[in-house]
């Protein structure tokens, strides 16, 4: 949606594009630091150069949720996940019905995501990792993180698919 005065994207719109680009540049130095501890266990493995630390596993499983839970909500955000064509081309009115539908379905596994993953957060509020000692609730936080973004990013998407179905131009 833009404001109809300026035609500039309003300002959820560009703070939902800021956030995005927060998130891809989380990503890429989310992958760039996952490959220090992987690389530190594979040489502490095979070769004596340097003693084998065992926290590096425990790290890198941290990163690696956290690293896949924002590629999901990259590809929300994105609408990056994969489509089966089942139906023949609908119309705008049609396919934007579709993709309400689809949606609606993506919706219900994120509000499941949230209240689970809160749960989740709660029973590991207190405790800390075995070996890193870090707390477990940074990496359980992950599973609502991700449910809030996506429904953030499937609000804009239903909102610009309710307005092709009904007619209006979509701004966005």
């Amino acid at each position: 949606m833009t404001d109809t005065l300026s035609g500039r994207p309003s300002l959820w719109r560009r703070f939902t594009a800021a956030y995005a680009r927060l998130l891809s540049l989380l990503v890429v130095v989310s992958v760039g630091v996952l490959v220090v501890p992987v690389m530190l266990q594979i040489i502490s493995r095979y070769t004596d150069l340097i003693p084998s630390y065992i926290w590096t596993e425990e790290m890198a499983r941290f990163l690696f949720i956290w690293t896949v839970m924002i590629g999901t909500i990259i590809g929300v955000r994105e609408s990056a996940h994969f489509d089966v064509d089942l139906l023949p081309a609908l119309g705008a009115r049609g396919d934007a019905f579709m993709r309400i539908v689809a949606r609606l379905g993506v919706l219900v596994i994120a509000v499941v995501f949230v209240t689970g993953g809160i749960t989740f957060t709660r029973f590991a509020w207190h405790r800390t990792s075995e070996l890193a000692e870090l707390p477990l609730w940074l990496i359980h936080i992950a599973w609502p993180v991700a449910g809030i973004s996506w429904i953030v990013f499937l609000g804009e998407q239903l909102v610009d698919d309710l307005r092709t179905l009904l007619g209006k131009t979509s701004d966005a």
